[in-house]
């Protein structure tokens, strides 16, 4: 039997970081449990103050593929690099130029969304060529 799994994101603003990641991903914000319609509603039926409603948030693949990623606050910021991180399959079946070009043209979509370039890795015998770039709170990810 297989397990699922959640990646967690420690961050200052879980709203936010979700929001990003949503749009890299093409997921959505988790759905409130029953019975409650909207986050809001879930959120004053138990008595969250409103300085507390961005401690968290979370995303999931619409089509229930995906893992379910968690964003969680934390009081310090990031200080080293990920040990572990996300490879964004964005030109998957594609080789070369034409591979390359499609990595180029979505780092360029992700960095208008507050991403940030940091290094591109040309093809070689073992690596199909992948581009290291960071979210807008500095975690490191590839397009790969």
């Amino acid at each position: 039997m297989t397990l699922p799994i959640q990646v967690t994101f420690d961050c200052a603003d879980p709203a936010a970081l979700s929001r990003f990641w949503n749009e890299v991903l093409g997921y959505r914000l988790d759905s409130p449990p029953p019975p409650y319609e909207s986050w809001d509603e879930a959120l004053d039926a138990w008595n969250i103050p409103e300085e507390r409603r961005n401690d968290a948030s979370a995303s999931v693949d619409p089509e229930g593929n995906g893992p379910r990623l968690w964003f969680q606050r934390v009081p310090e910021g990031k200080t080293a690099k990920n040990r572990v991180h996300l490879d964004v399959r964005a030109a998957v079946g594609l080789q070369g130029e034409e591979r390359m070009a499609a990595l180029e043209a979505k780092a360029d979509s992700l960095v208008v969304l507050g991403a940030t370039r940091v290094q591109r890795h040309e093809p070689d015998g073992l690596n199909f060529g992948h581009i290291v770039m960071q979210d807008p709170e500095g975690n490191e990810f590839c397009l790969d």
